[in-house]
C-alpha cells in the first residue's frame, strides 16, 4: 500500500513526508511535486517522486493507483480557483479507486469566505464515493509567528480579532495527525475537528511576544476595515486581504475557539502550546541575526 502526498514540498507536506518516513519504508511513500528539483532530497532518501500540477488535470493521469492512501493538501493560493484545483485530484483519485482520500480543510464552525472553497471541496469528496477523512485544521500558530519580524518592526500586534480566542496548533501537530490517518486504521469516512488544547487571545499572544522580546509589544485591536487597510498597505492583494481580514473577524466571533481535544488524542500527545511556538520563532530570529 502506497502513501501519496500532494503538495509534498510545501511547509505542511514536508513535515508529513518526514513523519511517514519514521513509520513506513521510503519506497511506499509517493511525493507529488510540481518541481522535481525541489523534491531531489526526498528522492535521494528513497521516496518516489511524481510530477503533477493542480492547474493541469492531465498531469494527474496515472499518479494514483487502486488502494493508495492519498493526502490532498489544499492549495495555498487563496486567490486561485482552489475548488477546480482540488477537483483535479479528487477526480483522479476516484478514477484510480484509491483506498482513502484525506483532505486538509478548515473548522466546521468557520463562517468566512475563506471557508467556501474548503466546504465545496468536501462536497466533491463526499460525492466521489471514495473512503475519506476530512481533517478540519484550525489555524496554524505559524500563521502568527511567521509575522513576528513585521510585528517587532511595527512594535505592535495589529489584528481584527477583538478579544476572541483561537485554538491554534503547530504545523507539526497537524502533520502528525495526517500521518496518523494515513498509517492507521479506522479513519475511513470520519471528519475530525482539529485544534490546539488551549485557546488563546491576541492580547495573550502579544504579552508572550513582549516577554520574549524584552520590551512592550502591545495588542492593538483593529476593525475589519482598519485591518483590511493595514494588509493592503503591506502589499497584500485586495482579494487575499479581504479573506484574511474576514478570518480575523471569525476569530473575534468565537468561531475558532473550540478545544475538543481531537488533535491531541489523534497524535497521542499534547499539542504544541502557543508560548512554545513563540519561543522557537524568537530563537530563530535571534540565531538569524
Amino acid at each position: 500500500m502506497r502513501m501519496v502526498v500532494t503538495g509534498a514540498t510545501g511547509s505542511l507536506g514536508t513535515l508529513v513526508i518526514e513523519g511517514l518516513l519514521e513509520r513506513v519504508p521510503a519506497d511506499s511513500v509517493v511525493a507529488v511535486v510540481r518541481d522535481r528539483e525541489k523534491g531531489a532530497a526526498l528522492a535521494a532518501r528513497g521516496v518516489r517522486l511524481t510530477t503533477a500540477d493542480y492547474e493541469a488535470p492531465d498531469t494527474f493521469h496515472g499518479v494514483f493507483r487502486a488502494g493508495d492512501r492519498v493526502l490532498l493538501i489544499s492549495g495555498n493560493d487563496v486567490t486561485a480557483d482552489r475548488v477546480a484545483q482540488h477537483r483535479t485530484v479528487v477526480d483522479a483519485a476516484a478514477a484510480a479507486g484509491v483506498g482513502l482520500l484525506a483532505y486538509t480543510g478548515v473548522p466546521g464552525a468557520l463562517q468566512a469566505r475563506l471557508a467556501d472553497a474548503h466546504r465545496r471541496t468536501e462536497g466533491l469528496i463526499l460525492a466521489s464515493g471514495l473512503p475519506y477523512t476530512l481533517l478540519r485544521n484550525n489555524w496554524y500558530t505559524e500563521a502568527y509567528t511567521e509575522q513576528l519580524p513585521l510585528v517587532l518592526y511595527l512594535g505592535a500586534v495589529a489584528r481584527a480579532c477583538a478579544d476572541g480566542r483561537v485554538a491554534s496548533a503547530s504545523r507539526a501537530d497537524y502533520a502528525a495527525a495526517a500521518v496518523a490517518v494515513l498509517t492507521g486504521a479506522g479513519h475511513e469516512n470520519r471528519t475530525y475537528e482539529l485544534g490546539g488544547d488551549t485557546a488563546w487571545s491576541l492580547a495573550e499572544y502579544a504579552a508572550e511576544v513582549s516577554r520574549r522580546a524584552g520590551r512592550e509589544v502591545p495588542y492593538r485591536p483593529l476593525t475589519f476595515d482598519g485591518y483590511l487597510a493595514h494588509l493592503t498597505a503591506a502589499g497584500v492583494p485586495a482579494q487575499a486581504a479581504e479573506l484574511l481580514a474576514g478570518a480575523d473577524v471569525s476569530v473575534a466571533r468565537g468561531q475558532l475557539a473550540a478545544t475538543p481535544g481531537t488533535l491531541s488524542r489523534l497524535i497521542g500527545r499534547p499539542t504544541t502550546p502557543m508560548h512554545r511556538s513563540v519561543a522557537e520563532a524568537m530563537a530563530g530570529l535571534t540565531a538569524a541575526g
